[in-house]
């Protein structure tokens, strides 16, 4: 069965692009534009894998990541953090607040990909779902 990665990307060609790269690697895609949605959608469809922007507008990325750090049915779902933000300390911060995994941008696919690969859990059982 195809892991399945939630983008959570509100600029439309980034979104895009990190769901054609991931479907043309075998997942399935759930894409967010709207910070708003972001724990409500990851309930109903239980990703494998969140790719989270951290700017988000109306919503910072690291404010999801530590709901989701929170939330019983989310907080096992790893989250790699895509931003722009590449300044000192900003890694750290965001790791703090729940990341498992950290991209700056502009993002690689090479890079990209590895990260995925390596967030991913090994088996086909989803921690969330016990």
């Amino acid at each position: 069965m195809a892991k399945r990665i939630m983008v959570v990307e509100d600029n439309d060609l980034n979104r895009k692009l990190f769901c054609d790269v991931l479907k043309a690697n075998g997942f399935e895609v759930e894409p967010v534009a709207d910070g708003e949605s972001v724990l409500e959608t990851a309930r109903a469809t239980v990703p494998d894998l969140i790719i989270m922007d951290i700017q988000l507008p109306g919503i910072s990325g690291v404010d999801l990541i530590q709901a989701a750090q929170r939330d019983t049915a989310l907080r096992n779902i790893p989250v790699l953090a895509v931003t722009a933000f590449a300044a000192k300390g900003d890694e750290e911060r965001i790791r703090s607040a729940g990341a498992s995994g950290y991209l700056s941008k502009p993002v690689s696919i090479m890079p990209f990909m590895s990260a995925v690969k390596q967030l991913l859990p090994a088996s086909s059982d989803h921690p969330a779902k016990s």
